[in-house]
């Protein structure tokens, strides 16, 4: 230590206890290093000092301004419905789009069944998986606030364009292109086409990367540290997906019929005119808003852990509490407050392991040498939060079936509704939306208050119990399918009845059999989904909020993947029993097995719900570090 000059290092005559067998550590005190260079901050976008004064409200929230909130606001109910409508309206935009978009491929662009399918999964793909851009710019440089609306400024721009192009270029003669196939329409030119595509894959970008920003953005309204706000906020995930599934309601109600009708341009120009309302909406609110500065790039930040401690993979790290941390309550990741040390990972505690090596030539402020504690955490966060994600996956198939084989199924059941009036097979979804706001209530009025008593905990269910409870119920979902399928299969296989010859000569099962599987899945969203949305903003900290929301979206997206890959893989496999006849999902289901794919899909979910159970019981959440817990004793150990 002879060329070790720095007046900020002090020996320490005192005996380290031996807790991980080296004898190679040594104390050294170590005052705070001013010249630190703050983690994460050194982005073109994000230009913030080290040592920049923060006033916060308890949970380190400003206004928008950038003026302190010094107590919970009084406002947060009418920003809270601000948020809430504009959010259902971008829904309704959204939706009022994607609800029929299979039927616009096929009528007005004459692309065959299997073709459109395969668009519509591809773009509904590219919705969610533009998220993870999102969460990344708002995380990083733009903040949520700024995200939300040039997201949603590209999302209306794209549906202008949409719009134009169907009424110029695509809908020829106007009023062609129903869902009866009754007035045919001329054939797309290339630079229609073009611009259709550009439209509805900008509208999926904006939306996309919407999503994730502002729902942490509705969730940074409210303050943590504030009992009621507190009792607020876990309301408001509630009633934020309760908007969500109320602007789907009239879009798959309302837009539906009129663009079913042909009058294709109209629906669209009512979703755009809905989306820029959703726009407005959000500025009004601006001067109520209250937001968390960006705290720079959180790839770069979780990246450095991994560096760090790579480069330490031989040394055994000292106790928790001495490991490397700035001093004060502010931590050196700008805008984020200290997070508590935590035994699970020990192995990245090697990044905030300090060496003698870190203090020569400057290494001290090289972030991909030497991380402080709260950094770490952050990086064991993001990581532990990983297998659960992945176990939402399957869900995410499950769900998707809704829009494909549900779908499927009933086109091949009797739509005629007590012989008054006959409905779309998609139409059904409706029955998923009221399992959904049912499911809400109760859970809102019934489930979480009774739980919060019995339980002494005022969320009533943790946000894991409620995730898996969602896995159970969409397991029955898949359940209840297979039972419909093999009934309607008897039935199709029945001897030939001439009084029914509008179903071929037999007598079809009502599409209204369906009613129970699409009413489990939407009760199943409710606990998943909700929970999952819920479980990513509380256990993810401030610097990776977005990108812990964006995660729900992105399983979302690779659900819609992994559903094709399914689908084919068994298409394929059962496909090459020509002799037996036993191809699950043919063009005619009647010759098919649909009920062995929802049974297929049934045993997975149950073998994710064991793998996601494990998970969950190891799963240990983050602790920030509040105003009365004990700092580390100004000793660093340096090995």
């Amino acid at each position: 230590l002879n060329n070790m000059e720095s007046p900020e290092i002090k020996i320490v005559d005192e005996t380290v206890p031996d807790t991980v067998g080296s004898s190679e550590i040594r104390a050294f005190e170590i005052r705070p290093m001013e010249d630190v260079e703050s983690v994460g901050s050194s982005s073109p976008c994000n230009p913030m000092k080290h040592n920049e004064s923060f006033v916060h409200t308890e949970d380190r929230i400003l206004h928008i301004q950038g003026s302190p909130e010094l107590k919970p606001s009084s406002r947060g109910k009418m920003t809270m419905a601000l948020l809430l409508v504009s959010y259902g309206l971008a829904n309704f935009a959204f939706y009022g789009v994607a609800v029929d978009l299979v039927v616009f491929l096929r009528q007005v662009l004459h692309q065959e069944n299997a073709e459109a399918a395969n668009s519509v999964s591809k773009w509904m793909g590219t919705v969610y998986i533009c998220s993870l851009f999102g969460a990344f710019l708002s995380d990083s440089c733009m903040g949520r606030y700024l995200t939300c609306i040039i997201f949603q400024f590209i999302f209306v721009v794209g549906l202008v364009l949409l719009s134009l192009s169907s009424w110029f270029l695509l809908v020829e003669p106007p009023g062609c292109g129903d869902g009866d196939g009754l007035r045919q329409c001329a054939a797309p030119s290339r630079r229609g086409v073009a611009v259709f595509y550009l439209s509805i894959y900008m509208a999926a970008f904006g939306n996309g990367g919407y999503q994730p920003s502002v729902a942490t953005f509705g969730a940074d309204q409210f303050d943590d540290a504030h009992p009621g706000e507190r009792r607020s906020k876990q309301a408001f995930f509630f009633l934020f997906y309760l908007a969500l599934n109320v602007g789907s309601l009239f879009s798959n109600s309302v837009l539906a019929f009129v663009e079913d009708r042909g009058k294709w341009v109209v629906g669209f120009w009512v979703s755009t005119a809905a989306a820029a309302l959703a726009l407005a909406l959000f500025l009004f609110g601006t001067p109520r808003y209250r937001h968390i500065r960006p705290a720079g790039n959180p790839l770069t930040r979780v990246a450095q852990v991994f560096v760090a401690a790579y480069r330490k993979r031989h040394i055994r790290p000292p106790p928790g509490d001495h490991l490397h941390e700035v001093e004060g309550e502010a931590s050196a990741i700008g805008g984020v407050g200290k997070l508590t040390h935590s035994d699970q990972l020990r192995f990245l505690d090697r990044a905030a392991t300090a060496t003698e090596e870190d203090y020569h030539a400057g290494n001290a402020k090289n972030p991909w040498r030497l991380c402080t504690v709260t950094q770490v955490e952050e990086a064991k966060c993001v990581l532990s939060m990983m297998p659960i994600w992945i176990c939402t996956i399957l869900y995410s198939v499950e769900f998707t079936q809704m829009s494909s084989m549900f779908v499927e199924q009933g086109a091949a059941m009797d739509t005629n509704i007590l012989g008054l009036f006959k409905v779309p097979a998609a139409s059904m979804s409706v029955f998923d939306v009221a399992g959904v706001l049912i499911t809400l209530a109760f859970c809102h009025y019934v489930l979480v208050p009774v739980a919060a008593r019995l339980t002494k905990n005022p969320r009533g269910v943790s946000e894991l119990k409620r995730m898996g409870t969602g896995l159970v119920v969409a397991l029955l979902g898949m359940v209840a399918a297979a039972i419909v399928e093999v009934h309607r299969l008897r039935s199709a296989a029945a001897p030939l009845d001439h009084r029914h010859p509008g179903a071929g000569g037999r007598r079809a099962m009502s599409v209204l059999w369906q009613v129970p599987q699409y009413a489990l899945i939407g009760a199943s969203e409710v606990f998943m989904y909700v929970g999952q949305l819920e479980f990513f903003n509380v256990q993810s900290p401030d610097g990776v909020k977005s990108l812990g929301s964006s995660l729900c979206m992105a399983s979302i997206s690779l659900g819609n993947y992994a559903s094709m890959v399914i689908v084919s893989a068994i298409n394929g496999v059962t496909s090459r029993r020509q002799s037996s006849g036993a191809r699950w999902i043919p063009a005619d289901l009647n010759r098919g097995h649909l009920d062995r794919f929802f049974i297929t899909l049934a045993a997975l979910s149950a073998v994710d719900l064991v793998v996601f159970v494990v998970f969950a019981r190891l799963f240990k959440g983050i602790k920030l570090q509040e105003n009365g817990d004990q700092p580390q004793d100004g000793h660093t150990y340096i090995v």
